[in-house]
């Protein structure tokens, strides 16, 4: 049996392998589906030849995660393409706020709302290494920096009823409101506004990259360098517990909280376990992917040019949607999220053809397909969108929290983003990796800091292990780059 055995195979639980793997450890990874990657994989889900990113499309935390800094993804062969413009957000009439990658072009655009936008976001864009390091902490160690101050400012503006304070019209609202939405919660809410800070940020940081070829490329370059590290990857083994690894010094499960009872059961301290059972997970997606014969027929000038797009209208409707959603209420116009990656990436189709991601927030649990309100959604910004289809394929809330166990009624954030469960993530405790179990963590992003593709939760927890576990020193980056210090004994 291995020194220590991952189980899920997602982009924490890779980046958690490779880590341990760097430190000359011996490593398993275990995945139930028979490709590994989680929400981080892509296949041809419509018609041949149009490939399909199956969660996670746009990546910008794969430039700005300190995992990925240290990894180097084009070291690995994965070419990042970054759109000219990272996101836009159309309104009716044909007008739209486009967040370019050029933060002074984004300014000048949004007229007389532009400086206030670049006051907003000039001083994090400065100085976004700094935001990233707080917003990827574990969320106990905040770095007492002028960026965490700027930054913790700014959420409490946006998180307030001030929020419209530093607006006089409605499309930067609206651009900013469009972005803290990601993490499907009332565009106000705290942990919504954190979310939309740092992302708006690496927006004109680095820009929204998507991978050339599909996300299934970053998965695929971690794998590599975990065999390159002698490590192994074991896929359509699905676990039934824990005690199947008994003769492994550490486990590391890249699981919901759920899964991991499921998994550990009475191991669990009665404490821990109640907890986890107590933790709660947030509203679904009904995602839908289309063939398209064309480019899609925006109206807005801009949004031809972005790799993702938010479809809701105004600051006012993206509130009114995401309360219907959060009260288990289904809507005509619901947030929905889009992205075309052959803005920069036209190999996703075959020639002249187009792939389109689209994914809209539901109530949780869901069995209904929503397929005609996303294209409503979308014809609403773009007349004669309708014409283009070639094929779509949808699933439901329910059928994503059948198709990976980690996204539970289909939250694909892997838990609610209350203020709580932003901060004390699974449960309320100093160390929110270790379960009370000598030996087994949690990686998840059901762990600070939360969802995304970033292996940041892997990078962390593999930092646990090692310590307590192993008894090493080693720095985790320093092992992510390839530099292992001289053992300190296994």
């Amino acid at each position: 049996m291995a020194d220590v055995v991952v189980v899920g195979s997602g982009p924490n639980g890779l980046a958690a392998a490779v880590v341990l793997a760097g430190a000359g450890l011996e490593v398993e990874v275990y995945e139930a589906a028979p490709v590994p990657g989680g929400g981080c994989r892509t296949a041809e889900a419509t018609l041949p030849g149009f490939r399909h990113d199956i969660c996670a499309g746009a990546h910008p935390m794969a430039l700005a995660s300190p995992f990925f800094r240290a990894f180097d993804l084009a070291a690995h062969g994965v070419e990042l393409l970054v759109p000219e413009a990272s996101y836009a957000h159309p309104l009716d009439g044909g007008v739209a706020g486009v967040a370019w990658r050029d933060l002074n072009r984004t300014v000048r655009e949004l007229g007389a709302d532009g400086a206030a936008w670049g006051g907003l976001f000039e001083p994090l864009v400065r100085d976004w290494p700094a935001v990233v390091r707080t917003a990827m902490s574990d969320m106990r160690h905040l770095p007492p920096t002028p960026a965490t101050i700027r930054f913790g400012l700014r959420l409490l503006e946006q998180g307030s009823p001030l929020w419209n304070a530093r607006f006089s019209g409605p499309i930067a609202p609206a651009l900013f409101t469009g972005v803290a939405t990601h993490v499907v919660r009332p565009p106000r809410a705290l942990p919504a506004v954190g979310a939309g800070l740092l992302l708006a940020t690496l927006a004109h940081a680095g820009g929204w990259p998507v991978p050339r070829g599909g996300s299934q490329a970053i998965v695929d370059a971690l794998v590599a360098e975990l065999h390159r590290r002698g490590g192994r990857v074991i896929t359509d083994h699905t676990v039934d517990s824990v005690a199947e690894f008994g003769s492994a010094r550490a486990i590391l499960c890249d699981t919901s909280p759920a899964e991991l009872v499921r998994l550990a059961g009475d191991r669990l301290p009665g404490r821990y376990r109640r907890g986890l059972r107590r933790f709660r997970y947030g509203p679904g997606s009904c995602k839908v992917d289309f063939a398209l014969s064309g480019p899609v027929p925006w109206q807005a000038p801009g949004c031809a040019e972005a790799g993702t797009l938010h479809l809701v209208g105004s600051r006012a409707e993206a509130l009114a949607a995401e309360h219907a959603v959060a009260a288990g209420i289904h809507t005509d116009t619901p947030y929905t999220l889009v992205i075309q990656p052959g803005v920069v990436d036209p190999g996703r189709a075959p020639e002249g053809r187009h792939t389109l991601y689209a994914y809209a927030h539901v109530p949780h649990g869901s069995t209904r397909d929503i397929s005609e309100q996303v294209i409503g959604q979308i014809e609403r910004f773009a007349p004669g969108f309708r014409d283009l289809i070639l094929a779509k394929h949808t699933r439901t809330a329910a059928q994503l929290s059948a198709y990976n166990t980690n996204y539970v009624g289909g939250d694909i954030g892997a838990g609610a983003m209350t203020l709580g469960q932003t901060v004390f993530r699974p449960t309320p405790r100093w160390n929110p990796y270790a379960t009370g179990v000598p030996g087994l963590y949690l990686c998840s992003s059901a762990t600070p800091p939360g969802g995304g593709v970033h292996g940041m939760a892997g990078l962390h927890a593999a930092g646990h292990v090692l310590r307590t576990v192993f008894g090493r020193g080693d720095d985790p980056y320093d092992l992510v780059a390839g530099n292992r210090a001289p053992a300190a004994g296994r």
